[in-house]
């Protein structure tokens, strides 16, 4: 089947352009097990939740064409991509998914290093705490940044950043409280800086209309608009002022930083590498709907459900989408595509089908004609992996490991692996 067909979005018309139904295709490669499928079903069912994780209950769909600009002109090289293409399908994930955040660095902003500890992790790391300040002033906004650098080597450290979500203990600064979830210690042994922030510090997870966090400094006064910017925004903005910070910092690689984020921080991690082309290499973890996995699929959590138990995570035009995908002039693979040509890595996890690890195959998959028209390799596969085998050939990574929705360290040695072979072996 193909199909084309347009769409009409705030006085633009988006042509819908052919590809084939992806949904009418016969899953090639790993398959989720029938035991699986079958009690994650009985589960939702039993919550009154019509989820579906089966394949042939997927529908057929038409993804919009990354390379047809919105008037329906074909992207012919790679000048068209980044002055026309490009800037089109960032407003549209501004105005419809996440919300238009404050561009560029602050006024104001400052940067106060109040731990600075040269022997740490027996003597293998330092150890720096950073204030950042998004004001200047004692009642502005902060957020604390934690970092570990190697010692003992002569070049600034390439680094890698973690949005957290989780509670503070992960990154407890003393490691005294040691988590998988981030773990430190096995980074600086690769010799890879490691850095991260508590991302409540930006907005905490939960719905209060925007009175408090960063919202409450940058927001102009009265009734916020139907594209005022989300959390997942706000943490987005957050890892962009730590790039600010690095920048300043002679110790660490700035042109060497990864964003990570996992589930929910995975999809603020994508956002911030599509906004901020600082960032060298943008990795996320089980970000599912709303992050690297195709919405069309209807697989897993969709887009009402996002909106219905997270509705501070987008801005209020992405409701209009709620069992309404098909009429969206995007899709995930075109978040993805903004990364171009620029490193990117999508892992997934075989139990953890809400996330929809095919759709966010997939979404790599089609995302592999920017990486092309830009003249690097994208992902180097035709069809999912099996479990614990990363593709790692092209700038484009892919895993799907053993195992639950979780952030753990066989994500981080992969993650590690591909930057090794990227920034490292040349």
């Amino acid at each position: 089947m193909r199909g084309k067909g347009f769409v009409i979005v705030s006085g633009f018309v988006y042509a819908l352009c052919s590809m084939n139904a992806i949904g009418e295709e016969t899953p090639k490669g790993w398959v989720a097990p029938s035991s699986i499928v079958d009690a994650l079903e009985a589960r939702d069912l039993a919550r009154n939740r019509n989820t579906n994780f089966r394949e042939e209950k997927v529908p057929k769909y038409t993804l919009p064409d990354l390379l047809a600009m919105a008037d329906g002109r074909k992207v012919a090289d790679a000048d068209a991509w980044r002055s026309q293409r490009r800037p089109e399908i960032l407003e549209l994930f501004r105005k419809h998914v996440y919300g238009r955040a404050p561009l560029g660095r602050p006024e104001g902003i400052t940067f106060r290093v109040f731990d600075l500890e040269r022997n740490v992790m027996g003597g293998m790391a330092t150890r720096k705490q950073v204030e950042i300040n998004f004001g200047g002033g004692q009642d502005s906004q902060k957020m604390n940044l934690v970092i570990f650098l190697p010692n003992g080597i002569k070049e600034p450290a390439p680094t890698f950043l973690l949005i957290s979500h989780r509670d503070r203990s992960n990154l407890d600064p003393s490691r005294k409280a040691k988590s998988g979830f981030w773990p430190a210690e096995e980074i600086v042994e690769r010799r890879y800086g490691i850095a991260a922030f508590y991302a409540g510090d930006l907005d905490e997870d939960s719905f209060d209309e925007f009175q408090d966090g960063v919202h409450a400094q940058f927001d102009e006064p009265g009734s916020r608009p139907a594209d005022a910017w989300g959390t997942l925004a706000a943490w987005a903005w957050g890892a962009s002022r730590a790039m600010d910070y690095f920048v300043t910092d002679k110790e660490i690689d700035h042109e060497r930083v990864a964003v990570v984020g996992h589930s929910r921080g995975g999809k603020a991690a994508l956002w911030a590498g599509a906004r901020d082309e600082r960032f060298a290499m943008v990795v996320s973890s089980s970000s599912g709907c709303g992050g690297a996995a195709l919405s069309r699929r209807k697989y897993g959590n969709p887009v009402d459900i996002m909106n219905t138990k997270h509705p501070h995570w987008y801005c209020d035009n992405y409701k209009q989408y709620n069992n309404n995908e098909d009429m969206m002039p995007f899709d995930q693979h075109m978040l993805l595509a903004l990364i171009a040509p620029r490193l990117l890595y999508v892992s997934s996890a075989g139990e953890d089908l809400w996330a929809d690890p095919r759709g966010e195959f997939l979404s790599c998959i089609h995302a592999n004609p920017v990486y092309r028209l830009l003249g690097v390799k994208g992902l180097q596969a035709e069809n999912m992996p099996p479990l614990d085998s990363p593709i790692h050939t092209g700038r484009i990574g892919y895993h799907i490991r053993t195992g639950r929705h979780d952030l753990t360290e066989y994500n981080w040695h992969r993650y590690l692996d591909f930057a090794d072979k990227h920034w490292k072996e040349k």
